[in-house]
């Protein structure tokens, strides 16, 4: 799990958004707390036990006091000792820390008085639920209460207390109460003290209409905190994926700055679309891992059909009043599904675009080197990554919006259906069974479930995904010294000094103590057979690769002792490859100079001889070149990239069998462009046809990664065989 919490670098930045998060879950468990907690009191009132007032004064006292009464049900109040339960209040706990355990209550004291309603002065009895009202609301300091104790020989003796209320500021302050206890008791103070005033709204008489009223104002209770945890919950999901999509969006974007730095010997054994993959596929299944965590992994959604189906077996009526808010949810379902599909649509070409930059730029990677583009590349990449970050975030937001929508929807159809069933069984034409059964079926159909049982393979899987993304960013960087000195331009002498060299991951040496001087300025032919070293020998003039012994000097300074930068800012390369980008002819050949003016584009495409054909397009210099290359032939596009050359001016122009797939009318007009070229710089030229040969100042014969001969054309002809066979089979003037 280690790779995984590596994620935390990007998630950790964004600690206000996960605060909000955490703060969201933890309302969201407070709320469906307190909405479970509320069916107490709507049983009280239903069943007819003490009633919602009542409920409330008792639990009060608890707080207050410390201390719990007795709820007679209907066999008490049928037996011969029923009048006594209903005027008098019977203690069934005392807390030892509390008021009424200071002021001398005892379990099974008959509390028969208290305050202003006291027994002899007003009335000879009074209801249990006018003492449990008058302790619970109680404003004095102290309050009398009347006692009856009934004593070892079951005779009842009646005793008057003194007992201390929360009213007294003074004696509270005194209490040396520890954090947990001084915590509940606000907790208390603050709940009580609202929900009395509340229900000062509602009258206390128990009558049908007070019922019906009471159960109305749980359930808009219920509403109100339902809404509360649904607007949390849309925050915590929003901000839970926002913090995903933020962290793996500059996770991406450290990770494609990472391989733009990379040497180009990684990429010999890697498939160029292996490394789009971890970028691309595997940071988002990093995300979703995230996203496991901070969102919805320990919750799964109920099956909502069976609990509807088995409502409908018993009562169909009031299910259907519970199904009435079907409409608007199929409705808002199917706009924010709309919305969705919009959001996704745009999502995936936003991808579409991504993978594109990925896969052109990880292919030529080594122009965007040559070229010193990284910076470029980086940013157009940042912008392609910010306008995919935007429509993720969209359809995040629809995604957060949808559950706590239906789910208000869902609660305002079970308020109807329970005032239905509540008027319904006040007329007798539903059993109170039956009511709470189908509530029950109800509330789960509409509540919804998290999974937890694929929690761990997510997990795992973003895992196994981030072992690949950071295997990828814990690869190596191209080395430069920190110390490197920014190199000159070549005025004197390349030299290729005892080289030894083998491929990434093979042992067969390519050279072998290869030596080669060039003076500045020559034009030098590299010919040979298949594998024997051209193409590896260029490579290592721009540091694609470095040898295992050796070094290449440029006037007299190791190469690797030079800031890479300033190496390749004086080198050019035409390739065999021919490396466009998905952009116009304009920004095709302005790839070359960061800074370049039309002006001084078009001055490059004249040389290069590619005006004449750019000129007549529809869009001239802005026409796009397709991600393939599309529309272009390959004469064309190999006079763009020489374009590309002129206008970056460089001293070191590196010519790779560049016309080996080009017709004759485009090679002579590549030769006229290379003539230009070539003037006054270092020129390296592979080739296998004579006519781009034979006019070197210089031609060196490899064989077997060896310098078998080095002359001109005339004097290799006549001492070289292998040149000579050379020239009479592959060098052939067409």
């Amino acid at each position: 799990m280690s790779a995984f919490r590596r994620i935390l670098k990007y998630v950790w930045p964004q600690w206000p958004r996960i605060v909000v998060v955490v703060l969201g879950a933890i309302t969201i468990s407070l709320l469906l707390s307190l909405s479970f907690m509320t069916i107490i009191p709507l049983l009280k009132v239903m069943m007819g036990e003490e009633g919602l007032h009542g409920w409330v004064d008792r639990k009060t006292c608890n707080w207050r006091y410390g201390v719990d009464f007795y709820v007679p049900d209907m066999s008490d109040l049928v037996d011969q000792n029923g009048p006594d339960m209903i005027h008098s209040l019977v203690v069934i706990k005392v807390k030892k820390d509390g008021l009424a355990s200071a002021a001398g209550l005892q379990l099974n004291d008959r509390i028969i008085g208290a305050g202003d309603f006291l027994v002899g002065s007003q009335a000879d009895k009074i209801s249990s639920t006018r003492l449990v009202q008058e302790l619970a609301t109680a404003t004095e300091d102290r309050l009398t209460v009347q006692l009856q104790k009934i004593g070892r020989d079951s005779r009842a003796e009646n005793r008057q207390i003194q007992i201390k209320t929360t009213a007294d500021k003074a004696f509270m302050d005194r209490e040396n109460w520890g954090f947990i206890r001084a915590v509940q008791w606000n907790i208390g103070k603050f709940f009580f003290g609202k929900a009395q005033k509340a229900l000062s709204l509602l009258p206390r008489q128990s009558t049908k209409e007070g019922k019906t009223g009471a159960v109305i104002f749980i359930m808009a209770v219920m509403l109100v905190m339902t809404i509360i945890r649904c607007i949390a919950k849309f925050y915590q999901d929003y901000f839970a994926q926002k913090v995903v999509q933020v962290a793996v969006t500059d996770l991406r974007q450290d990770a494609f700055r990472h391989v733009m730095k990379m040497p180009v010997k990684y990429f010999v054994n890697e498939q160029a679309s292996d490394t789009v993959s971890r970028l691309i596929r595997d940071s988002g299944a990093m995300g979703n891992g995230i996203k496991v965590l901070l969102g919805k992994a320990l919750r799964e959604p109920l099956n909502a059909t069976v609990f509807l189906g088995s409502a409908m077996l018993i009562n169909w009526q009031l299910t259907a009043v519970f199904l009435g808010g079907a409409p608007i949810t199929v409705w808002l379902a199917a706009s924010l599904g709309k919305k969705m599909k919009r959001a996704t649509r745009k999502s995936l070409l936003s991808w579409a675009q991504m993978l594109s930059k990925l896969q052109e730029t990880v292919v030529g990677l080594k122009i965007v080197k040559v070229y010193n583009r990284q910076d470029y590349e980086e940013g157009a990449f940042r912008a392609i990554n910010k306008k995919l970050l935007k429509q993720l975030l969209k359809g995040s937001r629809v995604d957060a919006a949808t559950m706590p929508t239906l789910e208000v929807i869902g609660m305002a159809a079970g308020l109807a259906a329970i005032v239905a069933g509540t008027h319904w069984i006040n007329k007798g034409q539903l059993g109170a069974t039956e009511f709470f059964v189908i509530l029950f079926l109800l509330g789960s159909a509409a509540e919804a479930v998290r999974k937890t049982s694929d929690i761990w393979n997510k997990i795992q899987e973003a895992n196994a995904a981030a072992e690949r993304v950071f295997t990828l960013m814990d690869e190596p960087t191209e080395f430069e010294k920190p110390d490197a000195v920014e190199l000159s331009p070549l005025k004197r002498k390349m030299e290729f000094r005892n080289i030894s060299f083998c491929y990434p991951q093979s042992d067969r040496k390519i050279f072998d103590g290869l030596n080669l001087a060039i003076d500045a300025g020559q034009t030098v032919a590299v010919v040979g057979p298949n594998g024997s070293g051209k193409t590896t020998l260029v490579n290592l003039i721009p540091r694609f690769y470095d040898p295992n012994e050796g070094a290449v000097i440029f006037d007299g300074v190791d190469i690797r002792n030079a800031s890479i930068k300033s190496l390749r800012g004086q080198i050019s390369m035409v390739g065999q490859q021919v490396v466009t980008f998905n952009d116009t002819v304009a920004a095709n050949i302005g790839y070359g100079k960061e800074d370049a003016t039309m002006d001084e584009i078009i001055a490059a495409a004249k040389r290069a001889y590619a005006h004449e054909f750019i000129e007549p397009l529809p869009d001239g210099y802005e026409t796009v070149i397709g991600e393939n290359s599309s529309g272009f032939s390959g004469g064309q596009l190999q006079r763009i990239i020489i374009a590309r050359s002129i206008l970056k001016n460089p001293s070191i122009l590196i010519f790779d069998e560049a016309m080996s797939q080009v017709d004759a009318d485009s090679e002579s007009k590549i030769h006229k462009a290379l003539a230009e070229i070539m003037k006054n710089r270092t020129c390296f030229v592979i080739a296998h046809r004579f006519s781009t040969v034979i006019s070197a100042d210089s031609i060196v014969v490899m064989n077997n990664g060896q310098i078998a001969a080095q002359g001109t054309h005339e004097k290799l002809v006549k001492d070289c065989a292998l040149y000579k066979s050379l020239y009479e089979t592959q060098l052939i003037v067409t």
